[in-house]
């Protein structure tokens, strides 16, 4: 089970390489969840390539754990993202919200028990 970690990414904006290294898949499968889930990328550089935020690093995260971790199709995928849409006073997901700050409790007690 791959995990990203959002929390150590230290730069600002990741290739698509480098964030499908992370996730070990292929470029082309993030630009099909692209397609797909209506992402869009905050920045492309000057040849074109796509740069990817953290925040948007989270959603394929998200994206990645329902399709290979939990085996949702696509469509149900998407189901289940649209479920979480987002509330009035919030930019994400309720669940996006949630799981991402039980990761932050998870990995602080981690660093607490070594």
């Amino acid at each position: 089970m791959v995990k990203i970690h959002t929390e150590q990414l230290t730069k600002l904006y990741y290739s698509i390489g480098e964030v499908a290294k992370l996730l070990g898949v292929n470029a082309s499968l993030l630009r099909f969840w692209e397609k797909q889930f209506n992402l869009t990328v905050s920045k492309k550089n000057n040849k074109g390539n796509r740069l990817y935020a953290v925040k948007e690093i989270k959603q394929i995260s998200i994206i990645y754990d329902l399709l290979k971790n939990q085996g949702y199709t696509i469509e149900g995928a998407k189901k289940a993202l649209k479920l979480s849409e987002p509330s009035q006073s919030s930019n994400e997901p309720k669940e996006l919200s949630i799981i991402s700050k039980l990761e932050d409790i998870k990995q602080r007690l981690e660093k607490l028990k070594t």
